[in-house]
């Protein structure tokens, strides 16, 4: 089975694209978004409306409540069930978002890690930074100088694999495990950094005239500040700081467009890391010759 990643950073255009090479395809849409989870955020993380759908299927958006914990082994485990279910109706798929390391579970896999188990990290609270550095120097050295002596959470878990599994957590979180018989071709839409960013600061102007506070206020009053801050959303942590009197709404605002635009520069980085993605930049093409391009290589990559 065949499938289209379209990626790029926050603003770029993916959906719009998206939306048209589904219908080429007559396939769904799989959202890789890691904000639009949740259920609620809607205006914030730029939710695709039911209008807007055109009545192509999508999937992973509203899936948990704010309040509830979402991993990208999660996200891994639903995506691959509802592939497994595309294949058996012969249906190829559109997999688009920005949410990196969310397209590469699905695309190459993940190392399959155990849980994480409450006694032992409860145990591991009896040790110092330098002492369970050490511990775990002692089962995986390879693991405890890659990963920096500050980052306790980092330096906890790879001890807590080694102890787990009985062997070096260096080796086994290099070996991706793939659970879908999809083929992707990896796309990545790019355009000119400035306009980007321009186009970013203008999206969030519009978001608020739609009315982002409101809905932050909402979940707000629901959830709560904290519970909200945990899941590290854009747009709803500067309005929380807002509503709780640490910065004016105009400070809030600029924050907000400060922080995805320095979303949008990591997101770059990360798809221009990866060489089997093939760059396409939407201000020096016209959309039917990206679409006649991505038609070809679709073809060509993949095979009819």
């Amino acid at each position: 089975m065949k499938g289209i990643v379209i990626a790029g950073p926050t603003g770029v255009g993916k959906t719009e694209l998206s939306l048209k090479i589904a219908k080429l395809l007559q396939g769904d849409i799989i959202s890789a978004d890691s904000a639009q989870v949740y259920k609620g955020m809607d205006i914030g993380t730029a939710k695709i409306t039911e209008k807007e759908k055109q009545g192509i299927k999508h999937y992973m958006i509203d899936i948990v409540e704010p309040i509830e914990k979402y991993s990208v082994g999660d996200y891994q485990k639903e995506v691959d069930t509802i592939l497994k279910e595309k294949e058996k109706e012969n249906k190829n798929v559109v997999l688009t978002g920005g949410t990196g390391l969310y397209i590469k579970s699905i695309t190459e896999g993940l190392a399959d890690l155990p849980k994480a188990d409450k006694k032992l990290r409860e145990e591991m609270k009896k040790y110092s930074d330098l002492e369970i550095l050490e511990k775990l120097e002692l089962l995986d050295k390879e693991a405890a100088n890659n990963i920096h002596e500050n980052n306790r959470k980092r330096v906890e878990r790879a001890l807590e694999v080694c102890i787990l599994t009985g062997k070096k957590f260096s080796e086994i979180s290099k070996k991706n495990v793939k659970n879908n018989n999809y083929k992707f071709l990896k796309l990545y839409l790019t355009r000119d950094r400035k306009k980007l960013y321009d186009r970013i600061n203008k999206r969030v102007d519009i978001m608020m005239e739609q009315g982002l506070l409101e809905e932050v206020k909402s979940l707000y009053d629901k959830y709560g500040g904290e519970t909200l801050k945990k899941i590290n959303i854009i747009g709803y942590n500067e309005l929380i700081d807002f509503l709780e009197n640490k910065i004016t709404l105009e400070e809030a605002v600029e924050a907000i467009k400060k922080n995805s635009r320095r979303y949008a520069k990591r997101q770059i980085t990360w798809f221009k890391k990866d060489e089997e993605y093939i760059s396409l930049d939407v201000e020096k093409m016209s959309e039917d010759e990206i679409i006649s391009k991505i038609q070809k290589l679709y073809s060509s990559k993949l095979g009819e």
